[in-house]
């Protein structure tokens, strides 16, 4: 069964940072894309960052010069590093794979920005 949980989420200043972390199992995970995606209050879920198995990356236009994704194909985990955080970054971020097709997630990790 694939397990994804999510951790790192937290409160911080406008301009502060924070590191999410996304444990995997369930799947061969060096063979996986992995997604972060968040929705905020009131909002639809967007995508926030993809990396590949191999390391390649990817980020939507509101978060590509702020937010890293890396990934440790040892310790089957993905990480978000969030810096220069905004209050419109307040979400709830969530782990996303595919596995047959199917789309699966963590239980997300909540972080929220004060002004």
């Amino acid at each position: 069964q694939v397990h994804l949980v999510e951790s790192g989420g937290g409160e911080v200043p406008a301009g502060g940072s924070l590191r999410l972390s996304c444990s995997a199992s369930g799947i061969n995970f060096r063979l996986h894309p992995m997604k972060w995606y968040r929705q905020g209050p009131g909002k639809e879920r967007e995508l926030v960052a993809s990396i590949t198995g191999s390391g390649g990356t990817n980020y939507s236009d509101s978060v590509k010069d702020r937010f890293s994704i890396s990934r440790d194909n040892v310790r089957n985990r993905v990480y978000l590093q969030l810096s220069s955080l905004k209050p419109e970054d307040t979400a709830v971020y969530y782990c996303n794979t595919i596995r047959g097709g199917l789309g699966f997630w963590g239980q997300g990790t909540r972080v929220t920005v004060s002004p």
